[in-house]
């Protein structure tokens, strides 16, 4: 589930979801480190029926998959651009060399490609959220450029990968890759 920014793609995730025939886990990779994420998770978590299993990892999604039962019938991850968000941030020095810089997208992608195969391993329905992050203006900060293009790359990979891929506007959603399951 791909969209922009409020665009309705966590919650369409959570419908595709619910309409599984079994258990659901979220798998929610934000860090709470001020008061307007704090919000933001706490909307989240309100949205989201009780008996569903949360799963918070910031890092290491492939653990997180893990953890998950195998009886479950749907994981939601939401969402990958925070987690690549945070493994960027954990990662990135000022002046890193464009050498640096392409090792680090290698290591990103590799936990990308990772991912993608323990999904496809599961017996469960994987739905991953995801910002379309590429159809703004082009960052002003070298960090901003560097993050849109790894989203941008992990994005398509993921898209690859997929049975499915929906593209979240103004709440809707727009199958741009297999249909509704």
């Amino acid at each position: 589930m791909i969209g922009g920014a409020r665009s309705g793609k966590s919650r369409l995730a959570e419908e595709r979801a619910e309409k599984s025939a079994g258990p659901v886990a979220y798998i929610a990779t934000a860090g709470v480190f001020d008061d307007e994420m704090a919000e933001r998770v706490k909307k989240h978590r309100e949205r989201r029926p009780g008996e569903w299993l949360t799963v918070e990892e910031r890092l290491d999604l492939s653990a997180a998959l893990g953890r998950v039962p195998r009886h479950y019938a749907a994981v939601i991850v939401d969402c990958l651009t925070l987690w690549l968000t945070n493994l960027l941030l954990d990662r990135y020095e000022e002046g890193m060399t464009p050498v640096a810089l392409s090792l680090l997208e290698g290591e990103i992608h590799t936990q990308l490609e990772e991912l993608c195969f323990l999904a496809r391993q599961s017996p469960f329905q994987t739905i991953v959220v995801a910002n379309e992050v590429g159809c703004g203006i082009v960052p002003e900060s070298q960090l901003g450029r560097i993050f849109r293009d790894i989203a941008g790359r992990a994005n398509q990979y993921l898209a690859s990968q997929a049975d499915s891929v929906c593209l979240a506007v103004a709440g809707l959603p727009l199958y741009v890759k297999g249909g509704a399951e």
